[in-house]
């Protein structure tokens, strides 16, 4: 089978700066490449993520980066013009409707459009709320949607708001880049959450992280990411480091007793929608804690593979009671089921057969 040339319109490639999906893209990008695809990836120069680079532009992907103006924005559509697959990656951040439009109009004859929803559950809260949204009209006009996650609930949204197609296509584990490293001291600690401070992230990491900080105050917490350095009320053995770059992820993970894994509030109640960190702290044979939502089960194995809590007090119960030996045996079960189940291999093998409908039964992303 001939690669296919995919122009990919996404927030970043390059940058994990204020941008979650930056490791899903490079996943299911550079598996793709690997099949023999080529993805141009185009970004904006926005939010000052070029100047908080993770990597350099990779050699499995071209990477455009564009003036953050509706000129810039035209000729990055118009370099894509031509391409057998178009892609409109959710939260761009900068002309997301004239992106959404713009998409479907560099659609060749006979090539595919595709939306790609990387937060389907806040996008779907998003819509729901305002009826006139340029998304909601043109939904129906691209050939399928994916998404990051969301199962069942997800797709019979996208499909009641005109999706012909609807394939949740989930994050996983790219072994090359997320895998046990050394111990670093700089990450010693008893509990880990990386996260950027988000408005429906916050109150849930004071009910899973802070509060139960507070019940252990003999034991270490770490809270890593953006935005929370003036966050007021954090117990004094909590300690905050900011930005962690890509690089120093399996270092983060490697070198506490657990890392805490907690959805965003829309995520969560939805369900079916498991995080970069989980895939992340599972490749890095990370003893990992998540907060409870449906279908984690179909990712890894409660009380074998990973520990769900309800509340601060069960997270807090989980590390009380965890010793060094439990936690390397739940890390390393949850290694050796992601690297069974949960690859960006498989999941690239799924894209590609809806891209070039070779199997044309298939529904689900895991």
């Amino acid at each position: 089978m001939a690669g296919l040339d995919i122009a990919f319109y996404g927030s970043s490639l390059v940058s994990a700066y204020w941008n979650g999906a930056a490791t899903y893209y490079r996943g299911i990008i550079r598996a793709l490449a690997a099949r023999g695809h080529r993805v141009t990836f185009y970004e904006p120069d926005a939010y000052e993520r070029q100047k908080h680079r993770d990597i350099a532009d990779p050699p499995w992907a071209k990477v455009v980066v564009y003036p953050a103006t509706q000129e810039g924005l035209n000729r990055a559509l118009e370099m894509g013009r031509g391409s057998d697959v178009v892609v409109k990656a959710s939260g761009v951040g900068v002309f997301d409707d004239e992106l959404a439009e713009g998409v479907l109009s560099i659609r060749r004859p006979g090539g595919l459009a595709i939306y790609w929803d990387v937060d389907a559950p806040a996008t779907l809260a998003e819509l729901d709320a305002n009826p006139s949204a340029v998304l909601r009209r043109v939904i129906p006009d691209y050939d399928m949607v994916l998404t990051y996650g969301g199962g069942p609930p997800v797709v019979d949204a996208f499909t009641a708001l005109g999706a012909r197609m609807c394939v949740p296509v989930y994050n996983a584990l790219d072994p090359d880049t997320h895998h046990p490293v050394p111990y670093d001291e700089r990450f010693d600690t008893d509990l880990t959450f990386l996260g950027n401070r988000l408005p429906d992230r916050e109150e849930r990491v004071e009910q899973f992280f802070l509060d139960a900080a507070s019940r252990l105050p003999d034991r270490r917490f770490l809270l890593a990411g953006n935005g929370w350095h003036d966050k007021a009320g954090v117990p004094a053995n909590v300690r905050t480091i900011g930005h962690v770059y890509t690089a120093d992820h399996n270092a983060l993970n490697c070198s506490g007793l657990a890392v805490l894994n907690i959805s965003r509030e829309s995520m969560a109640r939805m369900g079916y929608s498991p995080a970069t960190r989980v895939f992340e702290a599972a490749g890095a044979g990370a003893c990992l804690i998540t907060d409870h939502w449906v279908g984690i089960e179909m990712f890894l194995e409660p009380d074998v593979e990973v520990l769900v809590a309800r509340d601060g007090a069960e997270v807090a119960e989980h590390v009380a009671s965890l010793t060094k030996e439990r936690a390397r045996d739940i890390g390393q079960a949850a290694l050796k089921r992601v690297l069974a189940d949960h690859t960006y291999d498989s999941r690239a093998v799924l894209v590609e057969k809806l891209l070039t409908g070779a199997d044309a039964s298939v529904k689900e992303g895991v």
